[in-house]
């Protein structure tokens, strides 16, 4: 997923609590501990979309998914995940129970229509009773504006794009709503940065990107346009609105638009934890394991190195999947 899939676990790291409540039926209480994090060294790359909840004061995990649709690989990825996530939590809690784990796959495109509100993956043999996960389907692209809204949280205004009922008017309400909910300037750009980065995906074809453009230029005085990864996106906007006829040419300035961005959010995740920018050649080396193991193997990294760790591995010759 690029750019969206970072971009949205950014965002869930900043509001863990608005993340869960949406999946947690009303009337009970919720606590956030903490995102787990393992001290096994050979899988705690691998579970960081996991969150330690306490419940009316019982221990729960939600496992949360971002995924651009639910392609047929999406419930062998769950199982798989959920097999490195329940041995991590029973390495580093010996002797102790597991805590219940609820896996939700969010889906931002698809179909048109309605996608099940569960899923599974069954390892059983034919004719034997059901061995294997289910993972609940949240299709947010599926929602209205209002029933995003309902869910009380600025975080899930960022998904207005990709809704079915998403029209001009009623994105400048959300544009306006994120511009008061933000807690931060520094918090209301990467609001407004997977707005736009949902904007793109745009699933039931309303062509919303140049007007939220519009209306974020207009609400932030030109600050999109400072922020690499935004500019970027408007550029591209731009370039396709002025270039539709030329297929091609579009779809290679998408590509180049989406290596920009994720060299961008990635360089920033760097800079986090350096403490400076990353060198040409260290942007280069970030680029290039982004294309060949993923973006989402090279932010594992950059959240789970140490810095004189990541600095090695960034020098090491890139391995081609």
């Amino acid at each position: 997923m690029g750019d969206a899939d970072i971009t949205l676990r950014h965002l869930a790291r900043r509001r863990p609590g608005d993340l869960a409540r949406a999946f947690v039926p009303e009337g009970h209480r919720t606590e956030v501990v903490g995102w787990v994090d393992s001290q096994v060294t050979n899988i705690e790359r691998r579970i960081d979309k996991a969150l330690r909840l306490r419940i009316d004061g019982e221990p729960r995990v939600l496992h949360i998914e971002f995924c651009f649709a639910l392609r047929d690989d999406v419930p062998d990825r769950i199982f798989e995940y959920l097999g490195f996530l329940f041995a991590a939590l029973r390495l580093d809690a010996p002797g102790e129970p597991v805590p219940p784990i609820e896996s939700v796959v969010v889906v931002l495109s698809g179909r048109r229509r309605r996608l099940p509100a569960t899923g599974e993956r069954s390892t059983a043999w034919p004719g034997r009773p059901f061995s294997g996960a289910h993972f609940r389907i949240d299709a947010v692209y599926q929602h209205t504006i209002g029933e995003l809204r309902a869910r009380g949280s600025v975080l899930w205004l960022v998904f207005a794009p990709l809704a079915r009922d998403a029209t001009a008017a009623a994105l400048q309400d959300v544009v306006a709503e994120i511009h008061a909910g933000a807690a931060t300037a520094a918090e209301r750009a990467e609001l407004y940065t997977a707005l736009l980065v949902m904007a793109a995906i745009d699933p039931w074809g309303h062509n919303p990107m140049k007007e939220l453009v519009d209306m974020v230029e207009d609400k932030e005085e030109g600050l999109l346009r400072r922020t690499p990864i935004i500019g970027e996106l408007i550029l591209e906007a731009e370039r396709r609105g002025e270039e539709r006829g030329e297929q091609r040419g579009e779809r290679r300035g998408e590509q180049r638009g989406e290596e920009k961005a994720i060299a961008e959010l990635l360089g920033r995740l760097f800079a986090r934890r350096i403490g400076r920018r990353p060198t040409a050649e260290e942007e280069r080396s970030i680029l290039e394991r982004a294309r060949a193991s993923g973006p989402g193997e090279v932010e594992d990294a950059l959240l789970d190195l140490e810095s004189e760790a990541l600095v090695r591995w960034l020098a090491e010759p890139v391995r081609s999947s």
